[in-house]
């Protein structure tokens, strides 16, 4: 049995993973998880991943959840370039540093943007109140300089003049806010230029393919999601605006 990638292109780790695997021609199989569909909470993809989130791993019998392992999991297994995850130290602590800083920082803010902006509406069936959106989108604008600042700086790339999983991990973080609509890039040409500089060194037509999703969530409706999950996101998402 070979190596098996349980995804949903929705969900950023996923497209991650999708894109560095198919960029560096790993072998797999693709394992399509409709979250929108709850299928992440059958028991059938709980034997694969106990936790029940994508992405997860399979191969042959081990099983690999969180996307970061998994990530550098295809790394060491099939020896991708160097530039990925580099043996350089320095160069490797700046890869790390930025996906250690990235969770609650670039993750957590654009992934509260687009809840916010897409979800919540969705699911309450009104607008988000404007005053909610304007916050949410200050949080994201404060990581999003502090990501132009601390990590991104003059150079071309997050360790250097090459590509590493911490760009991949970034960008396709990035593209979540612009799936709800905010084009992020906008006004800002150094990250405009380096989201170019990293599409061209996955291929363009591979980072839309993995994308095309997400660009088209503003379309998402109700009745697309499963029930179950629909009720509970509506309570999550309610339970996070009364804390807000």
């Amino acid at each position: 049995m070979g190596l098996e990638l349980y995804l949903d292109l929705l969900s950023q780790p996923c497209r991650a993973l999708y894109i560095f695997a198919r960029s560096n021609n790993i072998p797999f199989e693709f394992k399509h998880v409709e979250l929108m569909k709850g299928q992440h909470r059958t028991e059938d993809f709980r034997k694969v991943n106990v936790l029940m989130k994508v992405p997860a791993l399979k191969d042959g019998s081990f099983t690999l959840a969180e996307s970061i392992a998994i990530l550098l999991y295809l790394a060491r297994k099939f020896k991708t370039p160097d530039h990925w995850y580099p043996s350089d130290l320095q160069k490797r602590a700046r890869v790390d540093e930025y996906l250690s800083w990235q969770h609650v920082n670039i993750r957590g803010k654009g992934s509260k943007l687009f809840l916010t902006k897409v979800l919540l509406p969705l699911l309450t069936g009104q607008p988000s109140p404007p005053e909610k959106l304007e916050g949410v989108t200050e949080e994201l604008n404060i990581v999003l300089k502090q990501f132009e600042e601390k990590f991104l700086q003059d150079k071309s790339f997050i360790a250097g003049s090459e590509i590493s999983l911490a760009d991949l991990v970034a960008l396709v973080e990035l593209m979540q806010p612009v799936g709800a609509g905010y084009d992020l890039f906008e006004e800002r040409p150094k990250l405009a230029e380096w989201r170019r500089r990293v599409e061209e060194a996955v291929g363009k037509q591979l980072f839309q393919e993995a994308h095309e999703g997400i660009l088209n969530a503003k379309n998402l409706t109700a009745d697309k999601i499963a029930p179950e999950l629909l009720e509970h996101f509506k309570r999550q998402l309610l339970k996070q605006a009364s804390q807000n």
